[in-house]
């Protein structure tokens, strides 16, 4: 079968790799469409801190069921999307249901070889039925449910203020949910492409430009309290360290951002607030739900979301394209 591989940074090739066999409990998907995320941007370009070259990536998955193993419930030729964390089922965090942070975590694409091929070989409780959704929509479920999940984690209340810095993919996911929360949503990012992007597609309240003035007019917004609720979504240290001090004081700060530098805040900053702060990593089955029935009911503007696509075979020339600010890309896909 043909896989998109990362061989080293900046480096993508389309190589022949063995057919997988699914195992007991496993079932065998023929992959149609996979997103093209932050992370597999990252991966080719050397900066994830959690990866081993070489590796096929993707994790953004939907497919049909082409083989089951033994014990599988799945029956060939349903449609179906990827949950792409492999947990152990055995830690303290898998006993406590956080799935999401387990010890011992396989991610599809990261940890271990992904999805960005023929074919893939996944548990049945990582398979969940994509009834009554384009493959496309499918393949957005998982970026999706990072933002569901974050705001999870914040849970604002109706008419909390809300900042979401970075207006990314996986920003966009949490200004979508926060406001779909009741929230008012402001977004600060660098690009106005993306912050026109969110005030038309996504409907926040506000869009600020991160021009060294942001704090003065985010000030302003609030009558000088802030927000209630900061969520980081850049994946720069220096933003998510002066990310705390949009936060209202009483407020809560999450950090969805993974990087590999050492962050810090000033101490008195941090308690003078008594400020709640939170790592959202990864999603879980409840969330997966939640995007998938707000996807059903219309509540997520996937035309507006998949912005570019390619053939598998042709990946390798786009990737350097999709890292351009100015090709404008939100979500790419890869056929296959």
């Amino acid at each position: 079968m043909r896989a998109l591989q990362c061989l080293e940074p900046g480096k993508l090739s389309v190589v022949d790799r063995p057919r997988p066999a699914p195992g007991p409990g496993e079932a065998l998907v023929r992959i149609r469409r996979a997103g093209v995320c932050g992370t597999d941007l990252h991966i080719y370009e050397g900066s994830h801190p959690f990866l081993e070259y070489p590796r096929v990536i993707g994790h953004e998955l939907s497919g049909e069921i082409a083989e089951a193993g033994p014990g599988s419930s799945w029956k060939p030729g349903q449609q179906v999307y990827v949950i792409p964390y492999l947990a152990c089922g055995a830690c303290v965090a898998c006993r406590r249901g956080k799935t999401n942070c387990c010890q011992n975590i396989r991610v599809l694409g990261v940890h271990v070889d992904g999805g960005m091929a023929d074919y893939v070989s996944a548990p049945d409780a990582n398979l969940a039925a994509a009834d009554g959704v384009s493959l496309d929509e499918a393949a957005m479920v998982e970026f999706l449910s990072i933002g569901a999940h974050a705001l999870r984690r914040a849970n604002p209340r109706a008419g909390d203020r809300t900042l979401v810095v970075g207006a990314g993919p996986i920003g966009i996911g949490c200004s979508l949910f926060a406001r779909l929360r009741g929230a008012e949503v402001t977004v600060l990012d660098k690009r106005k492409d993306r912050l026109d992007f969110s005030l038309k597609s996504i409907g926040v309240a506000h869009a600020v430009p991160a021009d060294g003035k942001q704090s003065e007019a985010l000030s302003a917004l609030t009558g000088g309290d802030f927000f209630d609720v900061v969520i980081d979504a850049t994946g720069n240290a220096q933003a998510m360290m002066a990310g705390l001090s949009y936060v209202a004081h009483g407020g809560t700060y999450v950090l969805v951002s993974v990087v590999r530098e050492v962050i810090s805040f000033e101490d008195p900053e941090f308690h003078k607030r008594e400020t709640t702060l939170l790592a959202s990593r990864n999603a879980t089955t409840e969330d997966f739900l939640e995007v998938f029935r707000a996807m059903r009911q219309g509540l997520v503007p996937t035309e507006a979301l998949l912005t570019h696509r390619a053939r598998l075979e042709d990946s390798p020339k786009q990737f350097p394209l999709w890292i351009a600010p100015e090709t404008g890309v939100i979500k790419a896909m890869i056929e296959i």
